[in-house]
């Protein structure tokens, strides 16, 4: 059938491209070989003699700037070749294949003119063969059906035309744009990426992409964590994909945007073995060569982006050395495509339009068998725009394809082909070729060891957060327990030393029962180190959350049974030596243990409620990352473990207001009562100088470990270090020097009775007299002994006062008076201070009488001091006004000071140190004296 003179063929306007076509053996459109010419001078066998119109529709024009063109033009070289093939088979005897080829110049306007010229004044075409600019196919797909033709593309990868509902008689051997989806769901799977991120150019075609994938990709487990497009510039959607984590970037654009968004991810920092970039492979070679110059990067930077791509786009060929429908393998066919080009134009497409003719005559031929089966008087010839009938057949005839060819098993699935699609990597400035997804098995195969990340290990899909508990250090924990220990055996030993000795003076005197409960205090604290240590590391939750609440009991009740007991002894020294009122205090142990008991009560009271009301938890405390010090692609979030509550503040704010005010009245306690020195009490100083311990470190220890919560080891390192050096210097101080004294003195418990005491009063005013002459009791406990003796005691002083008093009546004018007084009584003044039986609680009150004896000796009564004499004759020592004088002032401290100690006249008397006949030099005694009684 020849078209009209009137109306020639598009193809044959351009001479260029009529010359290409005749070279190439093919009769242009109009032209084409008479009806029952020979084959002998067209290359037709002998009983080919009935042509079959297939209506080609292609760009075909000669420019080279339009690359669309360059498809048209590469492919038909392998549409002779199969041409010719299927002639040489006779696949279609009686018939052959008469392709009609119509450019359409990639336009919209221009195309759809070559169609309706082909329906009007071209044969009735059977088929209609092409289709490679979008648009153009996209329109004449549309108006199909009217026409009753089925179309079969080889180059239209656009997405649009897989919808079935608006192309039902479109098919194409080049799998579309969305078949790489499933190939990527399968790459996916096979590194077990299960977070990515889309990067897509805001074109229709890589949309329709981006929207097919999020389809795939639901349901299969698989996160889209964000989803970034841009028009023009990327670099606020690479910087927004960063910001989410993103490590798994799956981009659709083209050459010129994927240039600037390889810029964009250099500037960023993402590329590297901690990323992966997944593009499209379509791209032509050595793609960013052209569009290099109109980014700001440099090519060295950009190529270090690109590094490690994956390219993702279809097969050209199969690389399966199997033969084909054609009797050829792929490589047999691709030697003889090159081989039929020489050297003119090639397209990635060629194999899909050479599997394309083979589909078309493979369709006829089931569409004639089946003519031939069902309705012997209809032949495929007879196909006009209107027959419904046979258009149905072909339509179904095509879905029934199924055979392998040069690009793989070439099957429609509504249409679509299921092609083969591959996977390349750019490596080192090149493409190379890492693997292959069938879309028929759904398999994909990975070539060893062609496939390489820039890290040792595929980039994972999000950075991997892998919570690390900070836990206590086990050398750390192992040295402070080994150290805890040491102080516990040396604790237990001190505990030893004083339960053996008790009943020496040295120890009975210092109240062995609260040095008892100083150590009991202090291994408690001890002992909470180890519970301090125990961390999650070591034990479960459940029992760390123990843990939490037995800790803090024990190291509350040890620190108040320890520090309570310091407290309590040093208030005893502070009562007795601040007792301005001169009234006799006896403060027994017994009221020392009520005032520890009363602190442990307190404290008893707020553990028992704070458990009951809101008791401690196990928390953990999240903070943030940091990179991994081995260097491996993952991020390490500190955990920490903490025991907390809901209102942990308030309880802590109880808990450290009540200990720190006590601690506080300690100190000052101890501050007041600082130049006390009493071996008769013999560890009040280093009582004092404990407390003072005591609360230093505390205050330290609660400071530093709240500083450092977030760093367990030195927390741990410094609360136990706290603990061990505030019990181990308070027990040190406390029995150190005991233990010293015992063995360089073993008699110093009965042979000292030395006291010593120097108090300062820095600011009372020069001119105030105080007298402090009330001394405690050390011990009351041996008194119920000494009562016989007390007795005698007292009857002796008595007798002694009368004696006294009647001397002085008799020798008012006497002078034999001096005499009589040293013949008479000196011996008996001493007598009295020659008593040993004593109880230790009467030493104070003999160093206070010996005081005075040795400052005015009764050896000195009687004597004459000539230069005091010459010098002041009113004063003289010898007159009997200057000896009553003595007396009035010494029999008065021995009356009023030293009977209170036994049952006598109580101490709130008048003054001792003041006599009514005193003179008013005598009534004044200096606040600050020292005493000493030996011999006793």
């Amino acid at each position: 059938m020849h078209p009209s003179p009137r109306r020639p063929a598009a193809a044959t306007s351009n001479p260029a491209m009529l010359l290409l076509l005749l070279c190439l053996g093919w009769a242009p459109p109009g032209w084409g070989w008479p009806r029952g010419s020979s084959r002998g001078a067209a290359g037709l066998p002998p009983n080919a003699t009935t042509p079959i119109s297939i209506m080609g529709l292609m760009p075909l024009s000669q420019s080279e700037e339009d690359q669309k063109s360059k498809i048209g033009r590469g492919v038909l070289p392998a549409v002779q070749l199969a041409m010719d093939q299927i002639r040489n088979e006779s696949l279609l005897n009686p018939y052959f294949l008469d392709l009609r080829l119509y450019d359409t110049e990639c336009d919209n306007a221009k195309g759809l003119k070559a169609f309706y010229d082909a329906i009007k004044y071209g044969p009735n075409h059977l088929m209609v063969f092409g289709g490679v600019c979008a648009t153009v196919t996209s329109i004449i797909a549309e108006s199909l059906k009217g026409w009753n033709l089925v179309q079969l593309s080889f180059a239209a990868t656009t997405p649009e035309l897989a919808d079935k509902k608006k192309y039902p008689y479109f098919f194409r051997t080049v799998p579309s744009d969305n078949a790489v989806n499933p190939a990527i769901l399968k790459l996916l799977k096979y590194y077990q990426w299960k977070r990515v991120g889309t990067l897509t150019q805001d074109v229709q075609r890589f949309s329709e992409v981006r929207n097919d994938l999020t389809g795939v990709l639901y349901g299969e487990d698989i996160e889209i964590s964000d989803t970034e497009s841009f028009s023009n510039d990327p670099c606020t959607s690479v910087k927004k994909l960063k910001g989410n984590d993103v490590r798994i970037i799956l981009g659709q654009f083209d050459e010129e945007m994927a240039v600037k968004v390889f810029c964009c991810a250099y500037d960023e920092e993402m590329y590297g073995s901690k990323y992966q970039w997944i593009i499209p492979g379509w791209y032509e070679n050595l793609w960013w060569e052209s569009w290099i110059n109109s980014s700001q990067c440099l090519s060295k930077n950009l190529l270090a982006a690109m590094e490690g791509y994956i390219g993702v786009d279809f097969e050209p060929l199969s690389s399966k050395v199997t033969k084909t429908i054609s009797g050829r393998t792929p490589q047999q066919y691709e030697r003889e495509y090159n081989a039929k080009r020489g050297d003119g134009q090639s397209s990635k497409f060629h194999g899909y339009a050479y599997d394309g003719i083979w589909v078309i005559a493979k369709t006829l031929q089931r569409a004639m068998k089946y003519l031939n089966a069902t309705n012997k008087h209809q032949k495929i010839e007879d196909f006009n725009y209107t027959n419904h009938k046979l258009g149905k057949i072909f339509l179904d005839a095509m879905n029934e394809t199924n055979f392998f060819g040069v690009t793989g098993q070439v099957v429609f699935r509504n249409g679509e082909r299921m092609g083969t699609i591959k996977f390349t990597q750019f490596q080192e400035r090149k493409e190379v070729k890492v693997g292959e997804y069938n879309a028929v098995a759904d398999t994909l195969e990975i070539i060893n060891n062609s496939i390489r990340f820039q890290g040792l290990e595929p980039p994972k899909d999000k950075t991997i957060i892998q919570e690390e508990l900070r836990k206590i250090s086990l050398p750390l924990y192992s040295i402070l327990s080994a150290l805890t220990i040491l102080g516990m055996i040396m604790a237990s030993a001190f505990l030893f030393f004083n339960i053996k000795n008790r009943n020496q003076k040295l120890i009975k005197m210092s109240s062995p029962y609260m040095n008892n409960l100083i150590i009991l205090g202090g291994m408690l604290s001890y002992a909470s180190i180890f519970l301090f240590g125990l961390d999650g590391s070591f034990v479960s939750e459940k029992t760390f959350e123990t843990l939490c609440t037995v800790r803090t009991w024990i190291l509350t009740v040890g620190y108040t049974t320890a520090f309570g007991a310091m407290f309590a002894k040093t208030w005893r020294v502070h009562a007795i030596f601040k007792n301005v009122k001169m009234k006799k205090k006896i403060i027994k142990d017994q009221k020392l243990l009520v005032i520890v008991g009363g602190m442990l009560l307190i404290d008893l009271c707020i553990l028992i409620c704070w458990q009951v009301v809101d008791p401690l938890r196990r928390t953990v405390e999240k903070y943030n990352m940091e990179p991994d010090p081995a260097g491996r692609d993952i991020s390490i979030r500190p955990i920490l473990e903490h025991c907390e509550n809901t209102h942990m503040t308030i309880w802590l704010g109880i808990v450290y207001a009540y200990k720190g005010l006590l601690m506080l009245f300690g100190c000052f306690l101890a501050w007041e009562t600082r130049n006390v020195s009493i071996p008769a009490l013999n560890d009040s100083k280093y009582i004092g100088m404990s407390v003072y311990n005591v609360g230093i470190m505390c205050i330290i220890g609660a400071a530093v470990s709240f500083l450092t919560r977030d760093q367990p080891n030195v927390q741990f390192c410094i609360v136990a270090l706290v603990i061990i050096f505030c019990s181990t210097i308070t027990l040190c101080l406390v029995f150190v020097p005991k233990l010293i004294t015992l063995r360089t003195n073993p008699d110093a418990a009965t042979q000292n009775r030395r006291f010593q005491f120097t108090q300062n009063q820095k600011k009372e005013d020069s001119k105030t007299s105080t007298s402090v002459t009330s001394v405690n009791q050390a011990s009351t406990s041996r008194l119920e002994g000494l009562q016989s003796e007390n007795h005698r005691l007292r009857m002796k002083i008595t007798e002694l006062d009368k004696d006294l008093e009647e001397v002085t009546m008799q020798l008012q004018d006497t002078p034999e008076k001096t005499t009589y007084i040293k013949q008479n009584h000196y011996q008996d003044l001493n007598d009295i201070l020659s008593i040993r039986n004593f109880t230790d609680s009467k030493d104070g009150e003999k160093a206070i009488l010996k005081n005075h004896l040795d400052q005015n000796p009764p050896a000195q009564w009687g004597s004459s001091d000539p230069s005091r004499t010459n010098k002041d004759p009113i004063e003289d020592i010898n007159s009997p006004e200057h000896i009553q004088r003595r007396l009035s002032l010494q029999l008065p401290i021995l009356h009023h000071a030293y009977l209170p100690s036994i049952g006598g006249v109580d101490a709130s008397c008048a003054s001792p140190c003041v006599s009514p006949s005193a003179s008013p030099r005598h009534r004044h005694v200096p606040p600050s004296f020292r005493v000493m009684v030996s011999g006793l």
